[in-house]
């Protein structure tokens, strides 16, 4: 099984009532249920887009915290959600089942392979 994320852009999502929120909200809460009991869900999350962001760089040897994303951009991650699949056949069903119920795009990228890190004392 290979995990992927499938994620949208915050651009990509066009202006919506709050009734079609709603539905919105009632249809993909169904498709969750639906990939739970297929075996396949693993997580899924959206942010807050109206949230304090900061940054944190630690290049310098200690750790600096700024406000705001680190890279200038219009576009910015909206939500996503973690599948875990055989292959990418699936991965681009379950994609095209979330793009289908939120009504937006939707983007799909495998995770590298997990590594374990070496257990520390």
């Amino acid at each position: 099984m290979t995990e992927y994320l499938i994620a949208f852009n915050d651009e990509w999502v066009p202006d919506h009532t709050d009734e079609e929120l709603r539905e919105k909200a009632r249809a993909t809460r169904a498709l969750i249920a639906e990939m739970k009991d297929a075996g396949v869900f693993v997580f899924t999350g959206g942010l807050a887009s109206d949230a304090p962001v900061f940054s944190v760089d630690a290049s310098s040897g200690t750790p600096l915290f700024t406000d705001g994303p680190y890279v200038e951009s219009k576009e910015h991650l909206g939500g996503f959600a973690v599948v875990d699949v055989p292959d990418e056949a699936a991965a681009r069903l379950w994609a095209g089942r979330i793009a289908e119920t939120c009504g937006w795009p939707q983007e799909v990228r495998p995770f590298m392979g997990r590594r374990r890190l070496p257990d520390t004392p």
